[in-house]
């Protein structure tokens, strides 16, 4: 760009974790979906004190669901964060969304979306849409699951769901953890499962105890692997060096147990990632969602490494990918979080429309809510805002082809409250480095005599490149000056 510098990300530009640094993202959980990985993850919003510092994250403001998708495990569409509780959530009733899970199921010819989230540690609510990115609305007006759900009023934690679909079209929801006395930490007995309805918003039966879950803390996990039903779950913080060796696991480690039935009884099985203070530096509750996508099996877990290079250290979390192993056996493995995280995979398509809010990285920008109904839930259509000069977002292995693209079209929006005439600004095209000489430079001007007026206050400028792309490049666009918002670009030959 010209004279003026660039903002420094939170993550180097080739490193893919954490999958976001717009915001934080804690508990992800994966739902795969004609081609795309859905996850919503806990918002882990700052909490600040009166003079406006970020205290300890107590986890108790926590009302929104984060929710993010992607078809190549490194460029991620940002859909914004569900109202799912609290005063203005559909689950008003109640006070938090801690660790979502996810499901879809079709119902009546038409699929159906299922967001369970546990309101704080004392039940689970559902929520229904006809989107995996919303709008998500609450079908029952109260906990699917809560302290009067037979065998659920002795669960020290009533948290912390995994769904199971399964391949005979029933469907069922693990929960639970916690320890309710020191000298019940080996088996704290606070693991339920339960059949759910056909209609996914209700329970049959009444939950089961999860026998024997050694050392358990919280946050389940469930998956199908070659016939066999895989329960996880991370370890309680009670082991003793004694009991690290005679189990073969850590405390705060994520574990597996193995069963031929959906309902158990499960038997140990492998231990698959070690807390994040083992890769990081930085311990703290470990929490994963274990998914196969395009044959390939991955995890999905949080650690601290964004706020940490945001120099906070105040418990906020952020998600990760990265391949999960499996073992000769076929079974769930030990495998590694990293920085790095996975290779894309699969080049990322330039000629058609592309929501500016899908991104590898990013600095100095924020994200907001876009048209009526993702504003009133939250959820949907996305916009980049919060532009300044430096600012700048990164897509990943852009394949342009071998005959170059000519022409690039943006639509942007004049910021709210800003006055059409003091909207100046530009977006630099760059590709291979954010610093590197733009092919062209965007004018952003409301009003342009290029531009053509569209829905919801949106302008498309449309410039021909001054230096024509091909060939496969990370590509950067690099924000100058202010008071507008970047929705889209497309490029043409």
């Amino acid at each position: 760009m010209s004279d003026n510098k660039i903002i420094n990300s939170y993550k180097p530009l080739t490193d893919h974790n954490p999958v976001m640094v717009q915001r934080f993202g804690a508990d992800p959980y994966a739902l795969v979906y004609k081609g795309r990985v859905y996850v919503y993850m806990t918002l882990d919003y700052p909490e600040m004190n009166d003079i406006g510092e970020i205290q300890e994250n107590t986890y108790s403001k926590i009302d929104k669901i984060s929710v993010i998708s992607s078809d190549d495990l490194v460029n991620w569409t940002d859909h914004g964060t569900v109202y799912a509780a609290g005063e203005h959530g559909q689950a008003s009733w109640g006070g938090n969304s801690w660790a979502p899970a996810a499901a879809w199921k079709t119902i009546d010819g038409k699929d159906k979306f299922f967001l369970y989230f546990a309101n704080s540690g004392n039940g689970i609510a559902v929520l229904t849409a006809d989107s995996p990115a919303g709008p998500f609305t609450d079908p029952i007006g109260k906990a699917l699951i809560s302290r009067e759900t037979p065998t659920c009023a002795e669960v020290t934690w009533l948290f912390d769901p995994a769904v199971l679909m399964d391949d005979d079209g029933e469907s069922y929801i693990y929960f639970g953890g916690g320890v309710p006395s020191e000298d019940k930490a080996s088996d704290p007995g606070t693991a339920r499962v339960a059949k759910l309805g056909k209609d996914m918003i209700s329970i049959v039966g009444d939950p089961k105890p999860i026998e024997n879950v050694s050392y358990l803390f919280e946050d389940s996990g469930i998956n199908k692997i070659d016939g066999k039903y895989y329960y996880s779950y991370c370890s309680n913080f009670s082991m003793t060096p004694e009991a690290e060796k005679e189990k073969g696991f850590e405390q705060g480690e994520i574990i597996t147990m193995v069963s031929d039935d959906p309902m158990g009884p499960f038997e140990m099985c492998n231990p698959v990632l070690k807390n994040p203070g083992h890769f990081f530096g930085l311990g703290g509750n470990n929490h994963h969602c274990m998914f196969e996508f395009g044959g390939e099996y991955y995890i999905t877990y949080h650690t601290r490494i964004l706020e940490e290079k945001m120099g906070i250290l105040k418990g906020y979390r952020s998600t990760s990918v990265d391949k999960l192993v499996i073992n000769k056996k076929n079974q769930p493995a030990a495998s590694k979080a990293t920085r790095e995280g996975v290779k894309q995979l699969k080049s990322f398509d330039p000629y058609v429309e592309n929501k500016a809010v899908t991104m590898s990285n990013a600095a100095g920008i924020a994200t907001s809510q876009f048209g009526e109904e993702a504003v009133k839930y939250g959820s949907g259509d996305m916009i980049v805002t919060a532009i300044k000069t430096g600012s700048w977002i990164q897509i990943s292995g852009v394949d342009f082809g071998d005959k170059p693209a000519a022409v690039i079209e943006v639509m942007v929006k004049r910021a709210d409250g800003r006055r059409a005439d003091k909207v100046k600004g530009k977006i630099l095209v760059c590709l291979d480095s954010p610093e590197s000489k733009a092919l062209e430079e965007v004018e952003v001007s409301m009003d342009s005599v290029k531009g053509v007026g569209v829905e919801e206050g949106l302008l498309m400028i449309s410039n021909r490149l001054d230096t024509q792309a091909s060939g496969i490049h990370d590509l950067y666009f690099v924000f100058e000056g202010d008071g507008f918002e970047f929705y889209s670009w497309k490029f043409k030959k």
